[in-house]
């Protein structure tokens, strides 16, 4: 397993990252034992960096990974975790719910501190109340050494373009914006350098599913026109006896200037796959003839949030 400097936070983490999410049955009915066990083979597969939320499975996915944690020393990992999301529409960032908050994640997850705390999907509630709220309360944990480093996170990369020059935070968590289908995250990187280092950990490399043998499920946000053309993508590498996602991993793990890329799985076999393709050679040949495929939805995206941080999807590629 190769490691990358998160940015200011001066943590080397694994270019490959465990999302738990999973084990919140959120994708799909999970076996707890199975899913302890997928967090046991992460972190032995030298997987150091974990990031979960209690809004994954309504706290479920932070309940069993706290029982996977219980059996492995503190200092073999990094964990991150959310606060201000609880549920489809349950928003609330007020400072006294994120310090209870974090009390709860910290019981849940039999742990005495949090290395990141983000500020989960902060783009569907007014500015105000993160700049006066919620980010004082996380200077607020940091001084009581309930969390080590503070961070945001959500879609819209106009939410960071807009909130980072006017916040201090150590690090941000961004889905969606680099994969092989979109890669507007890299226009980001000038912005967190400029901001002292800020660190980046990128989310979901198939783009939510959109980039798999299966096919994107019923509830994703991307239009039809996307999710076509993503399909011929996954079709024309099954036809090369390719996997597309393994083809996704390796292409949002191999840029220096991404410290690290999320997956998430309750399942430990195809975890191994994913630490087995970063470490294999990527198939340019491959790669070109998928990003041709994929040329159509370039950089094409899907709103999120407030209206005003989706103003500028077409400048971003997507049609009027």
């Amino acid at each position: 397993m190769k490691y990358r400097k998160l940015g200011k936070t001066g943590l080397m983490v694994s270019i490959l990252s465990y999302g738990a999410s999973s084990l919140g049955s959120v994708f799909r009915d999970t076996d707890e034992r199975e899913s302890v066990r997928t967090v046991h083979e992460a972190v032995d597969l030298g997987i150091n960096l974990i990031d979960v939320s209690p809004y994954y499975g309504l706290t479920k996915a932070e309940t069993v990974l706290g029982k996977a944690l219980k059996d492995i020393p503190r200092d073999r990992y990094y964990l991150s975790t959310k606060a201000g999301r609880y549920g489809v529409d349950r928003f609330d960032f007020s400072k006294a719910r994120i310090m209870a908050s974090v009390e709860e994640s910290l019981a849940r997850l039999h742990v005495d501190y949090i290395d990141i705390l983000y500020l989960h999907d902060i783009e569907f509630v007014p500015e105000r109340i993160i700049l006066e709220e919620a980010l004082p309360a996380l200077e607020t944990l940091k001084e009581q050494g309930k969390i080590r480093f503070s961070g945001i996170s959500g879609l819209p990369l106009a939410m960071f373009e807009s909130m980072l020059p006017r916040i201090e935070v150590d690090s941000i968590l961004s889905y969606c914006h680099y994969s092989l289908n979109d890669t507007t995250l890299l226009a980001l990187l000038p912005l967190l350098e400029a901001r002292g280092g800020v660190g980046l950990v990128n989310a979901s490399p198939l783009s939510m599913g959109l980039l798999s043998a299966r096919g994107a499920p019923d509830w994703h946000p991307a239009d039809e026109e996307i999710r076509r053309v993503c399909r011929t993508a996954a079709e024309l590498c099954a036809s090369r006896g390719a996997d597309i996602a393994k083809l996704a991993v390796q292409f949002s793990t191999s840029d220096e200037r991404i410290p690290t890329t999320l997956v998430s799985t309750a399942n430990p076999a195809n975890l191994r796959n994913n630490a087995r393709w970063v470490c294999e050679e990527m198939d340019r040949e491959l790669l070109a003839a998928v990003q041709e495929a994929l040329r159509p939805v370039k950089d094409r995206t899907w709103p999120s949030g407030r209206a005003e941080y989706n103003r500028d999807l077409e400048k971003r590629g997507n049609p009027s």
